[in-house]
């Protein structure tokens, strides 16, 4: 929102108006030393001079509801102005279709916005009706498919009123155009945890789809977090599932260096110990050299932590060799 514009050629301010002459400006009060004195246009201070002024009068009325129009214009994110315009759009009992249009052209200009998604998602609840929801998300996500505040209320929308119908294509055309967006990633996760279920074909189904992007783009994090994110829900886990392992024991084998593939590969070392399953394959001497390769040529930026890791598991080791050498010296 800007203080400047075309509007302002035939600006009038609210102290020269006179059907507000009945209504005494109150001025901003920021006490006798205040710790940081913001510059405000006049235009800024006359129409927040009347705003606080109704504000402490509790009027509501349409003139009211055109001056914080007014308001948010200068300042879209302020809170007070738009919980005071709701409760005067309650008040009156306006028509809020119209008000619909007015939040969307809001959107557009101000699209993270936390205040003004949060009022039209109060607008839709007393609405009851999500029917402009997706549309309106889409196109805010066309601008900028990672805006949390579009994704939000997205989710939310899909979510109370069941809109999942369509929504796992919408996500998989996201991926097409960028395999790498986390928030497409999410969204799917999204409709399979609240609506499709994980049972054991969907978890396989998204396995599958999971490995198809990594073999698309190795080194794409978001496609790897939701495979694992996935495998919570596998009761093999993520060591149990021979597909899983085959597939990344191939990655490995064909000169695959991702991070990514070997932090995993870790992870399948470190669920094959703690299940007891542990080998030379999947065990700490495999973990700690795949730490040691993070730490001196793949992640070198997280080198402490994968030093980390690899102590951790020189310890397992220890322990290993250690009961080893009990059961052997207990067999005599």
């Amino acid at each position: 929102m800007s203080e400047s514009g075309e509007s302002d050629i035939e600006w009038i301010f609210y102290k020269d108006r006179p059907e507000w002459r009945d209504v005494i400006p109150v001025p901003e009060n920021d006490g006798p030393n205040p710790v940081v004195v913001i510059a405000h246009s006049e235009k800024f201070e006359d129409v927040y001079d009347y705003f606080r002024a109704v504000l402490q009068n509790n009027e509501k009325s349409e003139r009211v509801l055109q001056l914080t129009k007014d308001a948010v214009e200068l300042n879209a994110a302020n809170y007070t102005v738009w919980q005071y315009r709701r409760e005067i759009l309650k008040a009156l009992g306006t028509d809020l279709r119209p008000e619909l249009d007015y939040v969307e052209s809001v959107i557009k200009q101000t699209p993270k916005n936390y205040q003004v998604w949060h009022h039209r998602r109060v607008l839709v609840e007393w609405l009851r009706d999500p029917s402009q929801e997706l549309e309106l998300t889409c196109d805010a996500l066309l601008q900028d498919p990672k805006n949390y505040h579009a994704w939000q209320h997205r989710q939310w929308a899909i979510k109370t009123f069941g809109l999942y119908d369509k929504e796992m294509q919408f996500v998989e055309n996201l991926l097409k155009e960028d395999v790498r967006n986390n928030s497409a990633w999410n969204q799917r996760y999204f409709i399979v945890n609240n609506h499709l279920g994980w049972s054991d074909l969907n978890v396989q189904r998204e396995i599958c789809f999971a490995m198809e992007k990594i073999k698309f783009v190795k080194n794409n994090e978001s496609a790897w977090n939701y495979l694992r994110g996935v495998l919570l829900h596998d009761k093999r886990g993520i060591s149990g599932n021979a597909v899983v392992t085959s597939f990344c024991e191939e990655l490995y084998k064909n000169k695959c260096r991702s991070p990514h593939l070997l932090s995993f590969i870790i992870d399948i070392c470190d669920e094959a110990i703690k299940k007891g399953e542990s080998s030379s394959f999947h065990g700490p001497d495999r973990a700690i050299e795949l730490c040691q390769a993070l730490c001196t040529k793949y992640d070198k930026i997280r080198c402490k932590y994968w030093n980390y890791i690899s102590e951790k598991f020189k310890k397992v080791k220890r322990e290993q060799e250690e009961q080893k050498k009990q059961d052997e010296a207990d067999e005599k």
